[in-house]
């Protein structure tokens, strides 16, 4: 379910947006929301100002994606032991839980 999920520092447009967004966390709630998305993203370039400006999306809102982060050893391990072999999530009493 959560296989091939773009690293941490790509850059995306989802689709109906004009700015672009740089992916700087995946798999989370909102805290407004009892929703598990796929990432959360920050404007590209500016990033980071405020609380204010995290962007929750899921993978099937990406129209297109500019550029690829950093991805050595140690992510692509975390890729293939964590997340290619994450099944169906929930959000339970603690969090996100797998069901």
């Amino acid at each position: 379910m959560y296989k091939n999920m773009l690293p941490i520092g790509s850059v995306v447009r989802t689709v109906g947006a004009e700015r672009r967004l740089m992916i700087i966390g995946r798999i989370l709630t909102s805290e407004k929301k009892d929703v598990i998305y796929d990432y959360v993203g920050t404007p590209y370039p500016e990033g980071v100002s405020s609380t204010d400006n995290y962007y929750f999306f899921n993978r099937d809102q990406i129209e297109q994606i500019y550029f690829i982060g950093f991805q050595d050893q140690e992510a692509l391990e975390f890729q293939h032991e964590i997340l290619d072999n994450i099944g169906e999530l929930t959000i339970g009493e603690n969090g996100i839980e797998e069901k």
